[in-house]
């Protein structure tokens, strides 16, 4: 099936998808802890009957056996060297059991660790594990892919790139949110499906973590922004342990009726997740009935995206400034740093810009003496996690440009493609390639024409190019190339005509660097101020510009309410009622004294930077103890408030409780001394992913925490026996044991760990968490707490150890 005839299938009827799997082959006799690839491929069987129920109940696709069958997930069963034929072989089984008349999508699914920058697996191996996935699953003779139960929206992009990159098939990617409509890592409904969207997935959606009312949420948002097919697989509600057993307490007449809102509001991919047996696609197609095909297309508005923000731009909305300030010309300190591979500077400027209000920042590195590739691909790693504004990455290399847009984890803006032969040829098949937004930049190979008029002509001629590649006029800006007034009076008429013609001709948004305007006259902020005002008037959809000129940022408000778009002078009145950003922003970092610049770089993750503000603190005369309990806890406890707030995100938190692990690892032989037989008074906790669950990263998150939180943290990793975990609580005398557990299979096995520790008389509390669980399951099962997070297990840890 190649992409036309599956946007037509689609356009045609309701895809209905299968339900789930998992639980359907522990009806069938798949064993606790053991390898479901594995055990399928020993029990075919097994798979056949499941995917043959899911057909006759109305599934017109079924999803490959092969959820955890990379090489990360192969490997914790000694099967990661038959990564190939393992896909193949799954994938040939469901072709088996639903026959030709059956579609079989590739199932893909996370690999349990985090990507760059989120992450210490780096991107690209990501992508080749997921392309040796992909070919398998091509050799087994699938009729197109489905990405799915992803948290981390740049693990999603590797699996969709590995895709795209092998073959020409279809690919469908389905994310996982949590009751805040967020990913783990803090990625929002509209931000995924405008960064997959853009980086080519046929379509988008959600599985998994919540029933259909939740989930219809969750597809309202997208729906907003989706140019593509919608995708939901809902659970059937919410998972109850009754004798002994998982259940869900929809019933599958009650899932039906529920799951028919999703397609109402606009899903053309429909099926069930966790608890859903064939029963309940039964009743989802009987209730389907005479629903209506939903239609999608291209939206009013483009959207750029960071990896938990999107913004709209165009016309009719606010004018988006666009930080200039991460740029080495004109700032010596700046280069001398890029030079040196330090990125204080680069951090600096784009919080402060952030906090004077850019919409996106604009990065460029380039400059003689550095590798620009290189820096270039740095400095996006380290604003991904700093900042949630979109970027716009500026460069003139194609090279630097692949590099930093294949790494960055949403929809960026390139500055920009002229119509100069050799840059189109480059830069746009790259800009396509990633679903890049561009900046056009109106000049050719004879150089910058003078009026406006031969301007658009060039306009037009680089976009009828850029169609060929897929662009539409909203996905372009184009920039009115500014010279200064002060050598060509005309200058500024001739760019405000152009930025009038894109406009109200055209169609197309408008970029304007005011700066170049004024260049050699005296008081330029005036010069600058007036021309925005005026482009503005004109139809000018955003501006590069410092955004700490007061000037120029409120004239900027001021025109969005004089010409509506700023809704109810909302912004503006925020602006100026000294409501401020949600976080107050501390003082210059010269005005704070050497604890409190501690203070502030574990708060903003600054873990380059942590070691030399410990030294200076203690140059400073404060001695480490006071380091410790009066600026670093202090910090972790701030960063866990903002965490709370929904201010901060998961990347935030792991990049300051880095920070505190590298603050407390310079500061430990210091504190030696003073800790010598004290090491007894810690907190002991025992941490482990119970039998028959393979999955760690929310485990080991909590456990940084809580080493951060001064806690002995004992680690027995995944997969762990009861009686180990017991012993282990038994043996090192543990005030607290945390349970994890993904899947419903394994949850139970908790209330077996709690059990057990009971009848050998253990006194140690349990705490358990995992995407699965709450509160009603923790007191069913004789928990005494539940977190829903990594700050929330700290809290409790805490109040359960009575510390």
């Amino acid at each position: 099936m190649n992409r036309e005839s599956f946007k037509a299938l689609l356009q045609s009827k309701i895809l209905v998808l299968d339900g789930a799997t998992g639980t359907e082959l522990q009806k069938r006799g798949l064993p606790a802890g053991v390898c479901p690839e594995q055990w399928v491929l020993e029990n075919p069987e097994a798979l056949l009957s499941a995917q043959g129920d899911y057909r006759r109940s109305g599934s017109d696709a079924v999803y490959s056996c092969t959820f955890g069958g990379n090489r990360l997930k192969l490997a914790e069963f000694g099967l990661g060297d038959r990564v190939v034929a393992i896909n193949r072989d799954l994938a040939r089984l469901s072709r088996q059991a639903v026959g030709e008349s059956g579609l079989v999508a590739g199932d893909i699914g996370p690999t349990g660790r985090f990507v760059q920058p989120f992450g210490d697996l780096p991107f690209e191996d990501a992508v080749d594990i997921f392309k040796e996935q992909v070919t398998g699953l091509l050799e087994g003779g699938v009729d197109f892919f489905v990405i799915e139960t992803m948290m981390d929206i740049q693990e999603a992009r590797a699996a969709l790139l590995a895709v795209k990159e092998t073959c020409d098939l279809p690919v469908c990617v389905s994310m996982t949110f949590d009751k805040s409509g967020r990913t783990l890592t803090g990625t929002d409904p509209a931000t995924a499906v405008v960064t997959l969207q853009s980086l080519g997935a046929d379509a988008v959606g959600c599985n998994c973590s919540t029933g259909p009312e939740d989930m219809a949420r969750v597809i309202a948002v997208m729906q907003e922004y989706a140019e593509v097919p919608l995708l939901a697989k809902p659970n059937a509600g919410l998972p109850k342990l009754v004798d002994g057993r998982t259940v869900f307490d929809m019933s599958p007449d009650e899932f039906g009726r529920r799951t028919r809102i999703l397609v109402e509001q606009g899903v053309n991919l429909v099926g069930g997740c966790c608890g859903t047996a064939p029963e309940y696609i039964h009743q989802l197609c009987a209730h389907l009935g005479q629903v209506c095909v939903p239609s999608w297309g291209p939206k009013s508005h483009s959207a750029l995206s960071s990896a938990r923000k999107t913004i709209r731009v165009g016309a009719g909305l606010p004018v988006a400034v666009v930080g200039e300030r991460i740029n080495p010309t004109g700032k010596k300190k700046l280069k001398e740093e890029l030079r040196e591979g330090k990125l204080a500077e680069v951090r600096r400027f784009a919080l402060e810009q952030v906090e004077k209000g850019a919409a996106l920042l604009d990065v460029n590195v380039g400059m003689p003496g550095i590798d620009e590739q290189q820096t270039m691909t740095r400095v996006v790693e380290q604003l991904v996690p700093l900042v949630d504004l979109p970027l716009c990455l500026d460069s003139s290399t194609p090279e630097v440009l692949e590099s930093a847009l294949r790494l960055y984890p949403g929809r960026a803006l390139i500055n920009s493609i002229s119509g100069e032969a050799a840059k189109v040829g480059k830069l746009l098949p790259i800009a396509a390639k990633y679903g890049a937004m561009f900046i056009l930049l109106p000049l050719d190979d004879h150089g910058i024409p003078v009026t406006a008029g031969q301007r658009a002509a060039i306009v037009e001629k680089v976009f009828a190019e850029a169609q060929r590649f897929g662009y539409d006029k909203k996905d372009i800006v184009v920039d009115g190339l500014v010279m200064t007034v002060s050598s060509d009076q005309q200058a500024a008429s001739e760019t405000l005509k152009l930025v009038d013609w894109c406009t109200h001709t055209f169609g197309c948004g408008t970029i304007l660097g005011l700066s170049n305007v004024s260049f050699g006259l005296p008081e330029r902020k005036w010069v600058n101020a007036a021309f925005l005002a005026m482009a503005i008037g004109r139809g000018l959809t955003m501006a590069i510009a410092n955004p700490s000129g007061d000037m120029l940022m409120n004239i900027k408000m001021a025109c969005d309410v004089l010409t509506a778009c700023d809704s109810n002078s909302r912004a503006y009145i925020e602006r100026f009622a000294d409501a401020g950003p949600a976080i107050p922003a501390p003082k210059p970092s010269v005005e704070l004294g050497p604890g409190e610049r501690v203070f502030e770089g574990v708060v903003k993750g600054d873990k380059e930077a942590i070691v030399g503000l410990l030294k200076q603190a203690l140059e400073a005369g404060l001695p480490p103890d006071c380091l410790v309990d009066g600026h670093l806890i202090p910090a972790i406890n701030r960063v866990g408030e903002l965490f709370d707030q929904k201010t901060y995100f998961l990347p935030q938190l792991i990049m300051s409780a880095e920070t505190m692990k590298a603050a407390f690892d310079y500061l430990e032989p210091l504190l030696a001394e003073a800790s010598a037989g004290a090491e007894g008074d810690k907190v002991r906790i025992v941490l482990a992913t119970v039998k028959g669950d393979i999955h760690d990263i929310g485990k080991n998150i909590v456990g940084l925490m809580l080493k951060n939180y001064g806690f002995e943290v004992y680690d027995l990793g995944k997969d762990v026996e009861a009686e180990a975990i017991v012993q282990t609580a038994r043996d090192t005398g543990a005030q607290v044991v945390g349970l994890s557990a993904l899947m419903t299979t394994t949850m139970v096995e908790m209330k077996t760990v709690i059990e057990l520790a009971k009848a050998e008389g253990l006194t140690c509390r349990f705490m358990i968490g995992g995407a699965v669980i709450d509160q009603e399951f923790a007191d069913e099962i004789g928990a005494d707490g539940y977190a829903q997070d990594a700050y929330a297990a700290v809290k409790l840890a805490q109040e359960l150890a009575g510390v």
